[in-house]
């Protein structure tokens, strides 16, 4: 394996793998099969207002973050209604002090039944010092990757919408450095998202109160595979399928609550278990002892994803490859708001457990959010322990005026 390639999956298992103890890393260490991918940044919550909700997005109210939890949103934001958007976050700041996400986007209504967006995300992996082989210094530079997507939604019915997003994706992580004598290049693909989503009627509860059911399903991240070398191997993207729903709660005049459920799963194929060891001392290291080869295609991996007779422990390591996300907020008067939510992930595929906070203020023609992550579990340590995100919403029709 190139040192590129080991860079880039050096990163993937630091975002993909919440916490372990340490004094018993090595007891685990044959239990784990975390399925990594090349640009995971691809499929981390930008911003505040999910953040806040552990990351569940896909029934959540339109906004202008819609384009990145559920395209299919976009055509629920109004006629005549355009939002802006920006967020930042610091990423790993318990691990590294420079590594940082920020994403831009706009949601605009077209006509009665459609909406547009587009967004840019960048993620700077910081200040890193190259060396050779021989530990020479090579030069300091900044690796990054960043995403340019744009979307459009349409209603097809007064509570049925569709949606899809086309997107450029690049990621310079060994800035055309020559590595293991292969000169490096920028990782680059397009891929697309396909989404649904449903948002019905409000309905008359006891004591005025008034529901309303919400939900969809997001497939993000459908493209090919990228390479970060001629001659190197060409790696998955995080192709990833959310589905959701949710409960919209009007209690009164002032109060109302939004409770809601994302399930994740990653549609690339699991890595099967080698004879790395040689137990059969046939000189064959790459043997498959159970599982499947994963060094597939783009759509037969999705399929393969689902396949149990290609995770070396079936059924049962389909049934852990899914994370569950839960999460509420509670709006007074429309202005003010108050989240929580929690994610869970199974201890082999990366452990990504913990609990989220966050509030939010509306103002005239600004909104602003606030979110932070603490691990579920106090006694063990994760890299994304104390990870914040900051969002800002802008009303620019209103502006624009």
């Amino acid at each position: 394996m190139n040192h590129t390639r080991a860079l880039f999956l050096s990163i993937s298992a630091l975002l993909a793998c919440g916490s372990l103890r340490a004094q018993t890393f090595y007891d685990r260490l044959n239990d784990l099969n975390v399925v990594t991918t090349a640009m995971p940044m691809l499929n981390i919550g930008p911003d505040a207002r999910s953040g806040g909700m552990a990351n569940t997005g896909i029934g959540l109210s339109p906004d202008a973050n819609a384009i990145f939890w559920n395209p299919a949103k976009l055509a629920f934001v109004g006629k005549g209604n355009v939002y802006g958007g920006l967020s930042y976050t610091p990423w790993l700041r318990r691990l590294v002090p420079d590594v940082e996400l920020m994403f831009a986007n706009v949601a605009a209504g077209v006509g009665e039944r459609g909406g547009v967006g587009a967004s840019l995300r960048y993620f700077s992996l910081g200040e890193i010092t190259f060396r050779n082989e021989q530990g020479e210094e090579q030069g300091t530079y900044r690796p990054y990757e960043m995403a340019l997507d744009v979307a459009y939604a349409l209603k097809l019915s007064d509570h049925f919408s569709g949606g899809v997003s086309l997107r450029y994706a690049l990621s310079d992580l060994a800035q055309g450095q020559v590595v293991g004598g292969q000169l490096t290049k920028v990782g680059q693909t397009v891929a697309t998202d396909v989404s649904v989503f449903y948002q019905g009627d409000e309905f008359s509860m006891p004591d005025g109160q008034r529901g309303q059911w919400v939900g969809g399903l997001t497939l993000s991240n459908i493209g090919a595979k990228i390479k970060y070398s001629e001659s190197g191997e060409a790696d998955f993207i995080p192709t990833n399928m959310r589905m959701g729903g949710g409960f919209n709660w009007r209690l009164d005049k002032y109060n109302r609550l939004t409770l809601l459920t994302d399930v994740n799963k990653l549609l690339v194929p699991t890595k099967p278990e080698r004879d790395v060891l040689d137990a059969d001392n046939d000189g064959d290291r790459s043997e498959i002892l159970a599982g499947k080869d994963d060094k597939v295609g783009v759509i037969p991996g999705i399929i393969q994803s689902w396949d149990p007779t290609a995770k070396p422990d079936g059924f049962k390591e389909l049934m852990r490859e899914f994370m569950i996300n839960v999460g509420g907020e509670y709006w007074y008067n429309d202005q003010f708001a108050v989240r929580a939510g929690y994610q869970h992930e199974d201890v082999t595929k990366g452990n990504r457990r913990f609990f989220t906070m966050g509030f939010g203020v509306r103002y005239n023609l600004i909104g602003l959010d606030f979110a932070y992550l603490f691990p579920a579990d106090q006694t063990v340590r994760s890299p994304l322990e104390n990870t914040i995100r900051f969002s800002a919403l802008v009303d620019l029709n209103q502006i624009m005026k």
